[in-house]
């Protein structure tokens, strides 16, 4: 089930990068912005977004693309600038050369710009379809992406010199995982408000799991530097909780995310995907 559902979120990434061809593009732009995106990591935040939409019985499978293609490029873009000399200075993503290592510096930036511009062009195919429910998506990711609250104001807190711990965590990661959740559900017509606080959960265990990562995790296993927190002075719950502190928050994060699955059709699904993931 995880691999279809994997591979029918790789065939609406692929389609959406191609549906922006067109006029001649450089080719090295091209290979950056398919190497940024494919194969790709765990997928996990366009599959709840479509887990959301499937747990709805009004479901637009166009729209439902769109939604979970526009999270993905926009999470992938975000990986691009984060590993930038300019915040974490990562050389390894994904268990290869990150972006800005195989492609250059300037070619990085560009195709994160690109990737973002490309995710709200996937969107407003959605707005084509069903204006509706496009437009309420469209909120619901700009709201997840962009200042104050986004994971754009996330990498702004590391531009701080004094940064909250849950507040930088919560739009770094957490609200992009809102924004997957919720956009699951007005996808398929549905009130996407109470889906937020599920998403959000799931996005700071996420983030806690990659603070433990960061300083106990193994690169090789891992497909990515460790120590990064630490050499880039951010916050870090190991840090400010110790490792039994933020292990804790982490099992409470993921118990809080599944009591926060709102009644629909398929919420014994649900809590099987979040209890695997």
């Amino acid at each position: 089930m995880a691999m279809e559902t994997n591979a029918r979120i790789n065939a609406a990434l692929k389609a959406a990068i191609d549906g922006s061809a067109g006029h001649p593009c450089p080719p090295r732009l091209v290979e950056a912005i398919n190497y940024a995106v494919f194969p790709g990591g765990h997928r996990i935040r366009p599959r709840l977004c479509l887990a959301v939409a499937m747990a709805h019985e009004d479901c637009d499978r166009t729209v439902v693309e769109s939604a979970m293609s526009s999270v993905e490029l926009l999470h992938c873009a975000s990986l691009v600038h984060d590993d930038m000399p300019c915040f974490d200075n990562a050389e390894i993503r994904r268990r290869r050369p990150a972006v800005h290592v195989e492609f250059g510096e300037p070619l990085a930036l560009l195709c994160g710009d690109a990737l973002i511009v490309l995710a709200f062009k996937t969107l407003a195919r959605a707005a084509r379809n069903a204006p509706k429910r496009g437009m309420r998506l469209l909120d619901i990711v700009c709201d997840g992406v962009g200042a104050p609250n986004g994971i754009v104001a996330g990498q702004g807190w590391e531009c701080e010199a004094d940064v909250p711990l849950f507040e930088y965590q919560r739009a770094k990661t957490g609200v992009l995982f809102a924004a997957a959740t919720m956009a699951g559900a007005a996808a398929a017509g549905a009130d996407h408000e109470p889906w937020g606080l599920l998403g959000e959960r799931i996005g700071q265990a996420y983030q806690v799991a990659d603070d433990l990562l960061d300083k106990f995790g193994n690169p090789d296993v891992i497909g990515k530097p460790v120590g990064q927190d630490e050499a880039n002075d951010r916050p870090n719950a190991v840090n400010e909780m110790g490792a039994r502190g933020a292990s804790d928050l982490l099992e409470e994060m993921i118990g809080g995310a599944i009591d926060a699955i709102p009644d629909c059709t398929h919420r014994n699904e649900l809590q099987l995907l979040i209890r695997e993931e």
